[in-house]
């Protein structure tokens, strides 16, 4: 099996593209067709850029990108400091986002933005730009745990930003069909649809619950670059994904650096953690499942993949030789959360001959997956809202209406309702009614304790409670489709999982 670390064929440098005689000097573009003959006085951005004319370029990218999957590009730098692509990186950023070591927020760089922009396109034109370290800050996780996250500057967030849409131009023609996180198009809900269909056309009777320890924490540098470099191969492109990587985290007043790990946070993060497992678990994936005996399907969202399989003894084998090929890339997998467990279409009975009971359920992208049956007996994979997800929310919105405890009924009402609505957005699958009317009852039972508080003279009865919650708490509703139907139109008839 190839390594993908290593290319398969020596890289035969490209003819060097046209100098031209204006400047600054031109950089061809190595988008599958000819270099010019002259192009003396010819400007390498406009401030004026059309979105039509920024979106022709990254077409022309994708296309020379799908024409040759072995193609390295070795002029894209020009296509990230066009003004008009940095324009449209700042008004995409998160508007109420965090400011890095700088202070800097959206607002505040929005009020000169045009002038800052050019100056910003300046230095990454002549290379004077440098890269800031981040700022790290926690988040809690659903098991009591803190998140590190890293907060860029607001400029190293724009250039990350253009970076990733220009890459994400060409690695999107290799990504591989099971891989659904952070990609344009494709979403969570589509992993969790794909799993399910999976689970069932398939003859799947083990899953793989996998579990990669601090994977964002574990990237090596090296090999990301020289996964990068297998299609990238402009150097001002590779030498800033190092200033990126290199930049340093700030905590506590003081930077310190690693030699592996890309912060959460980053607009580019994304992509490059895609990238690393592309070639690290992707792509030896495909090829190992080749000749396998029976059924294999994979669905991964980033970091999070389950794997299911026919066969028991071609599951060890796989999760053994996924260790070696880990430990390889300086990835681990974590040994409490990873779990091999019976599960498919006839699990429920060869269980109950053995007198083992129900079997095992696991847990992916915040629902709980079981086997269970229709109403006229035909298997079918039951996916309910993650008990330790929910109780996690309610542990937060407890808090938060004690703060709001003396704010008046009607603007706590439709805060409540704006939450609700978002938690109904996510969680209204097929099959989880049950769990979203009880996460609206104990919506219902944290805001009643929280009005009670209110005062130690009045007492508001459940009687009372119960018209307020009706009047202001949505009903849930089913908003998913069931996951055949929408795998139908997504692959329209390829594979979900392939």
């Amino acid at each position: 099996m190839n390594d993908p670390g290593k290319s398969d064929s020596p890289i035969v440098p490209r003819r060097a593209p046209n100098k031209g005689s204006g400047t600054p000097r031109p950089a061809e573009e190595q988008e599958g067709r000819g270099l010019a003959k002259g192009n003396s006085g010819q400007q390498t951005r406009y401030r004026t850029q059309s979105r039509e004319d920024l979106q022709g370029a990254l077409d022309r990218i994708r296309q020379a990108a799908g024409r040759d999957k072995k193609q390295r590009f070795t002029a894209l730098w020009h296509h990230v400091y066009e003004v008009g692509r940095l324009e449209q990186a700042y008004k995409r950023l998160n508007r109420k986002g965090a400011a890095g070591v700088d202070q800097e927020t959206w607002e505040t760089y929005g009020e000169s933005l045009e002038e800052r922009l050019e100056d910003l396109a300046g230095r990454l034109q002549r290379g004077a730009y440098r890269a800031r370290p981040v700022r790290r800050v926690y988040i809690p996780k659903g098991d009591g745990r803190q998140r590190p996250l890293g907060v860029p500057t607001l400029e190293d967030k724009i250039v990350q930003r253009a970076t990733a849409e220009v890459l994400n131009a060409v690695f999107e023609q290799d990504f591989l069909g099971f891989s659904y996180g952070f990609r344009p198009g494709r979403g969570a809900h589509d992993a969790l649809d794909a799993l399910s269909v999976g689970l069932v056309r398939k003859k799947v009777s083990w899953v793989l619950d996998a579990d990669i320890r601090g994977y964002f924490d574990a990237i090596d540098h090296e090999w990301l670059v020289r996964f990068v470099e297998h299609r990238i191969g402009d150097q001002r492109v590779i030498r800033h994904v190092r200033k990126w990587l290199k930049a340093g985290v700030l905590e506590d007043g003081e930077v310190t650096w690693a030699e592996e790990g890309t912060p959460q946070g980053g607009s580019i993060s994304p992509l490059l953690a895609n990238i690393y497992l592309h070639y690290v678990f992707d792509l030896w994936v495909k090829a190992w499942r080749r000749h396998a005996e029976g059924d294999v399907i994979v669905v991964r969202y980033a970091d999070d993949f389950v794997v299911g399989f026919q066969h028991r003894h071609e599951a060890e084998r796989f999760l053994a030789e996924l260790r070696e090929r880990f430990a390889k890339f300086g990835l681990e997998l974590h040994s409490g959360k990873t779990r091999l467990i019976e599960f498919g279409r006839f699990a429920t009975e060869r269980r109950a001959e053995r007198g083992e009971g129900k079997p095992e359920t696991f847990d992916f992208l915040g629902f709980t997956h079981a086997c269970g049956r229709t109403r006229n007996g035909s298997y079918k994979v039951v996916r309910l809202t993650m008990k330790k997800r929910m109780r996690a929310k309610l542990k937060a919105l407890k808090a938060e209406l004690r703060r709001r405890m003396h704010l008046p009924v009607p603007e706590v009402g439709a805060w409540l309702a704006k939450v609700l609505n978002g938690y109904f957005r996510y969680h209204a699958v097929p099959g989880n009614s049950d769990r979203l009317w009880a996460y609206r009852f104990h919506v219902g039972r944290l805001w009643h304790r929280a009005l009670r508080r209110r005062s130690e003279k009045t007492r508001l009865n459940w009687t009372r409670m119960a018209r307020i919650i009706a009047r202001w708490l949505p009903h849930p509703r089913i908003l998913h489709p069931y996951p055949d139907q929408r795998l139908c139109v997504m692959t329209q008839g390829r594979s979900p999982v392939r």
